[in-house]
């Protein structure tokens, strides 16, 4: 099953659910001397160029991928990093999987809520329906305050 994982991508957002799927990255990869990729997608709006410069999302996209790397280190492992503009995040991560070959993806989710239920995004189910590799989801734990809504 998830034996001989090579390469693993973990697309990352800055929450803080980020560090534990990048140990969790940096557990399985060790054991098949595999590559990690921690990517940052920034959403760029339709009335901008899709190569327009976004000053604070890059400046976001830099602080959070040197972040993982930081993380990374403390695990003894090197990531690979890359910062991505596009019009969706989840099509963005899906040709990420396809041009590197990623046996894995590990998605970081926070516990969130939408009309009252339990909410995926939309970010998480394209990659679902669409990644040709093992896709791994990494939710945080409910809270008392989660529980109470």
């Amino acid at each position: 099953m998830l034996n001989n994982i090579r390469k693993v991508l973990v697309p990352v957002n800055g929450t803080k659910v980020d560090e534990a799927a990048i140990k969790l990255a940096c557990r399985l990869a060790k054991a098949a001397k595999g590559r990690i990729y921690v990517t940052y997608v920034i959403q760029v709006d339709r009335t901008l160029p899709l190569d327009a410069e976004i000053k604070p999302e890059i400046e976001k996209g830099e602080q959070v991928l040197d972040q993982a790397e930081h993380i990374a280190e403390e695990q003894d492992y090197k990531v690979e990093t890359d910062l991505l503009q596009a019009r969706e995040v989840g099509p963005a991560i899906v040709d990420e999987v396809i041009e590197r070959g990623v046996d894995l993806v590990i998605i970081g989710i926070n516990y969130k809520t939408k009309f009252g239920g339990f909410s995926l995004g939309s970010t998480v189910p394209y990659v679902l329906r669409n990644a040709p590799s093992w896709v791994l989801i990494c939710r945080e734990p409910i809270t008392e305050e989660d529980v109470e809504r």
